[in-house]
């Protein structure tokens, strides 16, 4: 009858333990990858003449985390109203106040298509 007690506690215990380890390391990795309310991601993966998509959307007085990947070819962003240049991969975080249409382009010379690669930031 003490075995079967000791066994029923110790269960008890262990899946206490585990439901509340699970919901720590969920916490942590949201906070890892800056999965936050106040933050948005944008995630560009450059490839030979071409940003991704032909705009991109993000919220006025939003902090914006900015990611540039590279899948072909070596490239960079620049969006001069907000001071972000990123030459290679990297990131940059900047807060758009003002509403409006801005030009994310390639900011290293990358061929005959470089001219045109280039999308748009619209700030709602």
């Amino acid at each position: 009858m003490k075995k079967i007690l000791f066994a029923t506690i110790l269960f008890s215990l262990i899946f206490a333990l585990a439901a509340c380890g699970g919901e720590e390391a969920d916490q942590s990795s949201n906070n890892a990858t800056g999965d936050n309310a106040d933050v948005t991601q944008l995630d560009i993966s450059a490839t030979n003449f071409d940003l991704g998509q032909e705009e991109y959307t993000v919220n006025a007085g939003e902090e914006v985390k900015i990611t540039l990947t590279n899948e072909e070819g070596m490239h960079g962003i620049s969006i001069d109203e907000f001071d972000v240049h990123i030459e290679g991969e990297g990131e940059a975080t900047f807060t758009p106040d003002e509403p409006g249409e801005y030009t994310i382009y390639c900011n290293i010379p990358c061929g005959n298509g470089h001219g045109e690669m280039q999308t748009t930031l619209v700030v709602q």
